[in-house]
């Protein structure tokens, strides 16, 4: 295990390898859908540095921060959920996520000899391991403001480094 703090350097960045898996603390930011694109058009418009928080060694988490906690988004959305049926007439046998998928894409999923897959629930573990949040812009956006939020050894693998994927078959 591979403990890490924020701020990550460049050196510590250099050395993780895909699979490696890794222990996040100190302080990150949480945003989504809904943040990320005003969080770039301030970088465009030259304004990041009104938020007070150096983007420099930081961490993204892509979720929402609410009272249940923070975890991954829902493969329910309408977007994701609508792909689901035509990647597994093309092919695909295996979608993970997350939530509940209507009876019409479970149906589909065995027109298509294919399976969808949830992640266990992770917002109590890693509730457990966050000890401090704020919203630090756009607090009218609700949850999905950006956040920053202080962790304690959040667990993760490194699923991309160096030009190389976790997911590339040759791993």
């Amino acid at each position: 295990m591979i403990e890490l703090t924020t701020p990550i350097s460049e050196e510590d960045a250099a050395k993780l390898q895909v699979g490696d898996t890794v222990e996040l603390s100190g302080y990150i930011l949480c945003g989504r859908d809904a943040v990320l694109p005003r969080v770039i058009k301030m970088i465009e418009e030259g304004t990041i540095d009104d938020l007070g928080v150096d983007l420099r060694g930081q961490v993204i988490f892509h979720t929402a921060v609410s009272p249940a906690g923070v975890g991954p988004t829902s493969s329910n959305k309408l977007e994701i959920e609508s792909s689901i049926a035509p990647l597994s007439k093309a092919g695909i046998r295996l979608h993970l996520g997350k939530g509940r998928l209507k009876q019409e894409t479970i149906a589909a999923l065995e027109q298509y000899n294919a399976v969808y897959a949830v992640i266990p629930p992770v917002t109590a573990l890693l509730g457990s391991k966050t000890s401090e949040e704020k919203v630090i812009a756009f607090p009218e956006l609700g949850m999905e403001a950006l956040h920053l939020i202080k962790v304690d050894k959040y667990p993760a693998i490194i699923g991309a480094a160096h030009g190389r994927s976790i997911y590339d078959q040759d791993i």
